[in-house]
């Protein structure tokens, strides 16, 4: 037995120091449970009782020199690993690094901060509301019943007879009005919902930014004069704006509000179709039956509200002659803003 065991440490050792050595299986070889080492000391039961101690302590010296040897040379493999790596991913820094590409926002997420800006310097608080709304908030609190004529011109993705896609963010206006008592002031800026045919001017997918006001004593006045401080801060102090007379049922008196082109002065050109005017939104005086479904009297208090598409802002200002382009992704397009 003693010659075994010196007979195993030898080809253990050897195997170790070979080239391209799998240590693992070697280890599994000799010192695992069902090794060659592991099979001699099962055979020390037939030894008599003065010869087990000295073949006990030959077979631990064994173990402990194929164990040490085996670390040894677990550890050279690592170094040598390590030394390929560091000459594999050497690294010159004096070389230029790589370009770094920045990203910018999106134009409506530019336009759509830049509308929130104005307004919040103006009092203004944004509120938020579901995406995925109640028939009612859509339409019926804004004075919109059912067979309304109103609702064929919006083009509604219902998901229940109760549950639609929201069509504009006005429903939001109502449920703040539920919620707070004047005086409020508020925009309601976020994604809407129609079932437009996709081309140059519609998409099924929009952006609005609606604003409401309400308090004792709010005038028509009051509604224009906040309209023209919007309109200059964002086209610049030249601009002018020209009120239509418009019918929308939640709001009454309404108007639709055009802005002097701010790329001719009026004149006309491509931007404005020659025509010196561009329409940017609609606006009015909130209507007594809106105030009235929500709790606040129309005797004591009164309001305005608004509302901006935010694509029709972008392409306005931008001189985008087709909506898609905002959704394309194409990056010749983005990256001009």
């Amino acid at each position: 037995m003693k010659e075994k065991l010196n007979q195993i440490r030898e080809e253990a050792l050897a195997a170790i120091s070979a080239e391209n050595a799998d240590l693992e299986q070697i280890r599994i070889k000799y010192l695992g449970k069902k090794g060659e080492l592991t099979a001699v000391l099962r055979g020390m039961g037939a030894l008599s009782a003065e010869e087990r101690p000295i073949i006990g302590q030959i077979a631990n010296e064994v173990r402990t020199e194929i164990e040490n040897s085996l670390s040894s040379a677990t550890q050279a493999l690592k170094e040598k690993e390590l030394q390929k790596k560091l000459i594999e991913e050497k690294i010159d820094v004096t070389m230029p690094a790589a370009d770094i590409k920045v990203g910018k926002l999106h134009p409506l997420t530019q336009i759509q901060r830049r509308i929130e800006e104005i307004f919040i310097g103006m009092g203004f608080s944004i509120a938020e509301g579901p995406e995925v709304e109640l028939d009612y908030y859509n339409f019926q609190a804004l004075n919109i019943p059912e067979n309304h004529p109103a609702r064929d011109t919006q083009d509604t993705f219902y998901i229940t007879e109760n549950i639609l896609l929201r069509s504009q963010t006005s429903p939001v206006q109502v449920r703040t009005m539920e919620k707070q008592k004047p005086p409020i002031r508020i925009i309601s800026p976020g994604r809407v919902y129609r079932s437009d045919a996709v081309d140059a001017t519609h998409s099924p997918l929009f952006h609005q930014v609606e604003g409401l006001v309400v308090d004792k004593g709010i005038t028509m006045g009051d509604l224009k004069g906040m309209l023209e401080t919007f309109a200059k801060t964002l086209f610049g102090d030249e601009t002018r704006l020209r009120f239509r007379p418009h019918h929308f049922p939640f709001t009454e008196p309404s108007a639709e509000v055009d802005v002097s082109c701010f790329v001719c002065g009026g004149k006309g050109c491509r931007v404005c179709k020659n025509e010196g005017w561009i329409e940017i939104l609609g606006a009015g005086m909130v209507h007594p039956f809106v105030l009235s479904n929500c709790g606040i009297d129309p005797e004591v208090y009164s309001g305005f509200a608004f509302g901006v598409g935010i694509e029709r802002v972008a392409m306005t200002k931008y001189g985008i002659d087709d909506m898609r382009l905002l959704y394309e992704n194409d990056m010749r397009f983005l990256e001009q803003f």
